[in-house]
């Protein structure tokens, strides 16, 4: 009999031990499997309106040319801007030069023949060589971050002829609503890569809840813009980034022109 009591009393140690291990062991792996939940966690892609920046109000860019500009040849064309109230070359005043990719060089001018990446001027006599045909052009100024300024004289629109019986292959209404891409672009890397901005121009039209809208995807994701302000993208993951904007009716159907649908793709590096 003591034998037997013996025996009952080491089986439940043995017991109360093994299910004291499996216990721990189940707490540890559920520790484990929420530190990978954690680590493997994907960060969402978001876009909200870009703040703090100057206004410029009252910045103006001019080119003393008539509004359709007729060039006899394929050839190097002088573009001679004027401005009022914006300087050139300097760094925008303001916390977004540290928040976004900034250049160095100071505010420009983005430059954008048909819907193509612009290029960024920071003296205002501009030398392009372009090609025979009819083409468009956008001008506008922009921060050293390349936030475009956004008034009723900070743009420069003008439709280019160029060359004798010169194609018009774009079928150019320049009196269209038209959808100009500006950010982002090229690649960015390490600090630059946190917070993207997304900055188009918007013509002949403007946008609203009830009306015209632009349609941003981004990696797939769609978000729709109802107000044509800057944005800022965060979320983003390294690599190759597919950016694509539309600019829509109320029912969703992209505004007739060349220029309505745009897609890019940006990278982004780590350090």
């Amino acid at each position: 009999m003591k034998n037997l009591k013996l025996a009952l009393l080491a089986f439940i140690i043995v017991f109360a031990t093994a299910c004291k291990d499996n216990k721990k062991e189940n707490e540890e792996t559920e520790d484990t499997n929420e530190q990978v939940s954690t680590e493997n966690e994907v960060v969402k892609i978001s876009i909200a309106p870009l703040t703090d920046s100057p206004a410029y109000a009252d910045a103006k860019l001019m080119l003393d040319t008539s509004e359709t500009m007729v060039i006899s040849e394929a050839s190097e064309v002088d573009f001679d801007f004027g401005l009022e109230n914006y300087a050139l070359g300097e760094i925008t005043d303001s916390p977004n030069k540290e928040k976004l990719a900034n250049s160095g060089k100071g505010q420009h001018i983005h430059f954008i023949l048909n819907n193509q990446p612009y290029s960024a001027h920071y003296e205002p006599n501009i030398k392009k060589e372009i090609p025979a045909g009819v083409h468009h052009l956008v001008a506008f100024l922009s921060r050293s971050y390349h936030e475009s300024v956004k008034n009723d004289n900070s743009m420069v629109v003008r439709k280019l002829v160029v060359g004798e019986n010169a194609e018009d292959s774009l079928g150019l209404q320049m009196d269209s609503p038209t959808l100009i891409y500006s950010r982002p672009k090229g690649t960015y890397v390490g600090k630059d890569a946190e917070n993207i901005l997304l900055d188009f121009f918007v013509l002949n039209t403007e946008l609203s809840e009830t009306g015209h809208k632009v349609i941003a995807t981004i990696n797939g994701e769609e978000f729709t813009i109802t107000q044509w302000v800057p944005h800022v993208i965060t979320g983003l993951p390294m690599g190759e980034v597919s950016i694509a904007l539309k600019i829509v009716d109320t029912e969703g159907n992209i505004l007739p022109g060349p220029f309505n649908s745009v897609e890019r793709k940006v990278t982004l590096k780590a350090l």
